[in-house]
């Protein structure tokens, strides 16, 4: 593939990816929303974190599974009570990631 090719892709990405967020930002800076707009506005992160983790959780082998060999499911549910008690992103993640390491190790959920 040509590299003159390669580059304005990466600049096309870049901008098409940019301006989404740069628009907003200049055509809202200055101005004050409503109190419910701005409530709404706060809950789109978590509920995009939602429908992109709870797949993740819950699918295994193209079916839902609510048992105890879903290793994921498990280290989330420790893992949800401690993100929502101390608000650490670094706390929740490796507590994650450190009890799927300790499951697998284990030889739980193969």
């Amino acid at each position: 593939m040509d590299q003159t090719l390669i580059f304005w892709t990466i600049v096309g990405m870049a901008v098409v990816t940019y301006i989404p967020r740069l628009l907003p930002a200049l055509f809202l800076s200055g101005k004050t929303l409503r109190p419910l707009l701005t409530a709404w506005l706060r809950l789109i992160p978590p509920a995009v974190l939602a429908a992109m983790l709870v797949p993740s959780l819950l699918i295994r082998e193209e079916r839902v599974s609510f048992s105890f060999d879903n290793l994921f499911l498990v280290a989330a549910l420790f893992a949800f009570p401690v993100a929502w008690k101390f608000k650490s992103l670094s706390a929740t993640v490796l507590l994650g990631m450190g009890l799927v390491a300790l499951g697998r190790f284990m030889g739980v959920g193969q």
